[in-house]
């Protein structure tokens, strides 16, 4: 068997990485929270977003030599079952994501909206990590790494603190949490199938293909019942959630073998955290903490960062 591992990224590499997915991850939702509320639809808003980014994985795994080879893999590993059908179905965890981005983002903020992500994020990374379910293997869960989910925990209370929320419906939340967990299996997934396809390219295209028909169907059955969407904007800018959802899906199935789960969401919780905030200053949500608030939910949302990762040792006896 070819061995398709590629050579070592270095450490501070891998999690400026994961600190730029962090940051796209916010810009995604701001502008698939915004086309939801534009077309008073955040199903038929993520279902465009999904759409765009398959169009885009298409061409380029067409085009592309690392593309075919690895779709080639990808149908022999289908045909001969050595590719699981739960490897698959990372799709699943991204069009959860996106149609909540479209369902809650435009109301509640990115900032909010973020540190639900991360909460879920972090807990079931920690999960995931110590079963061994990402492709690098077990990792130990620590008393720092546990600290330091605790703390995130500790900052969604301060983000849902307060009168600012308090006419926001609880399930609106929720999903972010739910979102969150999603998108740590969705990254061990896709860094799993990336092993078996031997290119982020391919593992990003299976990923998009399963969250494009789940969200597609989920926006059919949204206009059956509620009816059409407002009209298509004309801003440009409203449709790149798709090309942005490629960029960092692409880049976190390349680098999760190099960092592990838990490190990989926390290095994007800090390009997330300050990228939302920075959102949410220049273009205030309806509804939401104010930056005050926001503010000190994130300082202490980024001080768990600093707790689970930074490797604390204990000094030997004298």
């Amino acid at each position: 068997m070819n061995d398709t591992s590629p050579p070592r990224v270095p450490t501070w590499l891998a999690l400026a990485v994961a600190v730029l997915i962090g940051l796209l991850t916010a810009l995604q939702a701001r502008v698939n929270g915004q086309l939801g509320v534009r077309l008073d639809d955040g199903f038929v808003a993520a279902a465009v977003s999904f759409g765009s980014g398959l169009v885009i994985l298409v061409i380029l795994s067409t085009l592309l030599p690392a593309g075919r080879s690895g779709f080639a893999r990808l149908v022999d590993g289908m045909r001969t079952r050595s590719i699981p059908w739960w490897m698959l179905a990372g799709g699943a965890a991204g069009a959860l994501t996106v149609a909540t981005q479209g369902l809650a983002v435009g109301l509640i903020g990115v900032s909010l909206f973020t540190v639900g992500v991360v909460a879920g994020q972090t807990i079931n990374a920690l999960v995931l990590d110590r079963i061994g379910y990402g492709p690098a293997g077990i990792v130990a869960v620590t008393v720092p790494r546990l600290i330091g989910g605790a703390m995130v925990l500790v900052a969604v209370a301060l983000g849902v603190a307060g009168g600012g929320v308090s006419g926001v419906a609880w399930w609106m939340l929720v999903l972010p949490v739910l979102a969150g967990s999603g998108i740590a299996w969705q990254q061990a997934t896709n860094g799993r199938l990336r092993q078996r396809v031997g290119t982020p390219l391919t593992a990003t295209l299976v990923n998009f293909i399963g969250g494009t028909v789940l969200l597609v169907i989920a926006a059919g059955v949204s206009v059956a019942f509620a009816g059409a969407p407002e009209p298509f904007p004309l801003e440009a800018w409203l449709y790149t959630g798709g090309a942005i959802g490629v960029v960092y899906i692409f880049l976190s199935a390349a680098i999760v073998q190099y960092t592990g789960v838990l490190l990989l969401g926390l290095g994007a919780v800090v390009g997330q955290l300050l990228t939302s905030v920075a959102l949410d200053a220049l273009w205030p949500a309806p509804a939401g903490p104010g930056l005050a608030q926001e503010a000190t939910m994130v300082a202490v949302a980024l001080a768990s960062v600093f707790v689970a990762a930074v490797p604390w040792r204990r000094r030997r006896a004298a």
